[in-house]
């Protein structure tokens, strides 16, 4: 999916940026430039070559429908070519049909004829002492003319044998290139199905991303949590989502997900590297059960908002057993829909930052022991503006808006720093990609 593939990535950039910036481990201070032909092109080179235009995606809709079209009818081509070498008046099937007559009868000729042959030499062989001589050339030239016919059946039948073995050879082979015509024919419709599919898809996905609806302060979002969550082991956060606007919106949806921090040592791919370790579950009052937050069922229901009114959501995060020890991010942002078509994507989004601990049984790495030389590291600066960031393991409901501005490095930044600025980067692309509008979708 192109367009999403384009999104990835630069949430991908987006999270990986800050954590380059402003971490001082030593895995960072070797870091050199990608070369030139991985680095993103000047604006305007190739921007224009990956984001199609609403033209080309109704274009390349209507190609795939057409190639669809094209494999279905293929297909259908190919079954009837299969279906017809089982009917008797197919030519191949005739052949085999006659040849198997044929050899039927030869087969029976040359038995009678064996019999034949048997019975004159037995006659030869019981005749009398004192048969004649004439009886016995008469018995001779029997056997003899009961020979050349057993023998002459005998070819008859193996010629006829024959013309059965190649007539149903060419039957055999006829179904076999028909069978793998029909066996290709079926992927190319189930390609020609995943592309009309993926184009269609391409399409619905730019027209809800491209709508009417746009960013909106009607939803506040609130996120908390514990502070440290174990590998293998799960964890309880609360989310809260607020009508803060002067009327009732019909329809309010969460979009949440949590993740590992990227260290910098392994590469993000377009498949999510935030999706490996954590998996979020979420409950309500209206939804008890436990329900997976995937790339298909992505969002929280909520339901109807009264002005002033909220809804609280349970987020139950488990980790995986082989999640590296190091930070950790819970994000959510809301949207509306309206039952008078307005809707209204959230301004608000809210993160949790906490620890990945080492699970139970596992012994944590020795901490160096300072030295008498070792400095005392400063505490990370504190930036004013946002009076809702709370320490790890808290909340913040801070919007994010605008692009992410340049961050320089800081030796003396701790892990909460790093942590908190991955986190903002990582809402400003998070917001970006989740946008999803899902009434009136249609395939």
């Amino acid at each position: 999916m192109k367009i999403r593939r384009i999104l990835a990535t630069a949430v991908a950039a987006a999270v990986t940026t800050p954590v380059v910036f402003l971490s001082a481990a030593p895995a960072f201070a070797d870091t050199k430039p990608s070369p030139a032909s991985t680095q993103k092109p000047a604006q305007g080179e190739d921007d224009k070559d990956d984001k199609p235009t609403l033209e080309e995606l109704k274009a390349a809709v209507a190609l795939a429908q057409k190639e669809y079209d094209e494999a279905v009818v293929g297909l259908a081509e190919a079954k009837a070519a299969v279906d017809a070498l089982s009917e008797q008046d197919h030519v191949l099937v005739a052949a085999v049909t006659g040849a198997a007559n044929a050899a039927g009868e030869a087969a029976k000729a040359k038995t009678a004829a064996d019999e034949a042959l048997a019975k004159v030499e037995k006659a030869l062989a019981e005749l009398p002492p004192e048969a004649t001589e004439e009886q016995k050339a008469a018995a001779t030239t029997a056997v003899a003319v009961a020979k050349k016919t057993a023998e002459e059946a005998a070819a008859a039948k193996t010629a006829a044998d024959a013309r059965l073995k190649k007539a149903s050879a060419e039957l055999g082979d006829a179904n076999l290139a028909a069978s793998k015509v029909y066996a290709l024919a079926e992927k190319v419709k189930k390609a020609a199905a995943e592309t009309l599919a993926e184009a269609r898809e391409e399409l619905e996905f730019f027209e809800e991303i491209g709508g009417e609806c746009t960013e909106d302060e009607a939803l506040e979002i609130a996120l908390s949590g514990p502070k440290t969550v174990a590998a293998g082991g799960s964890a309880v956060f609360s989310l809260r989502v607020t009508n803060t606007s002067d009327r009732t919106l019909d329809a309010v949806e969460a979009y949440t997900n949590a993740g590992v921090l990227p260290d910098g040592k392994e590469p993000i791919d377009e498949d999510g590297f935030f999706k490996r370790y954590i998996t979020v579950e979420w409950s309500s009052a209206d939804v008890l059960e436990w329900t997976e937050i995937t790339e298909e069922f992505d969002a929280v229901e909520i339901g109807t908002l009264v002005k002033g009114g909220h809804s609280d959501v349970k987020l139950r995060l488990t980790v995986d057993p082989e999640a590296p020890v190091g930070p950790g991010v819970a994000w959510a942002y809301g949207e509306f829909e309206n039952n008078d078509g307005t809707c209204g994507i959230g301004e608000d989004f809210a993160h949790a930052n906490f620890d990945i601990a080492a699970a139970k049984g596992d012994k944590p790495e020795p901490k160096p022991t300072p030295s008498e030389t070792t400095a005392t590291p400063t505490p990370a600066p504190t930036h004013g503006g946002n009076d809702n960031t709370t320490q790890q393991g808290g909340s913040s409901n801070t919007p994010v808006r605008g692009t992410l501005a340049a961050t320089g490095a800081d030796e003396n930044l701790t892990r909460l720093g790093l942590a908190a600025a991955a986190t903002v980067a990582l809402g400003a692309g998070a917001m970006v990609v989740a946008r999803r509008r899902k009434a009136g979708a249609s395939v």
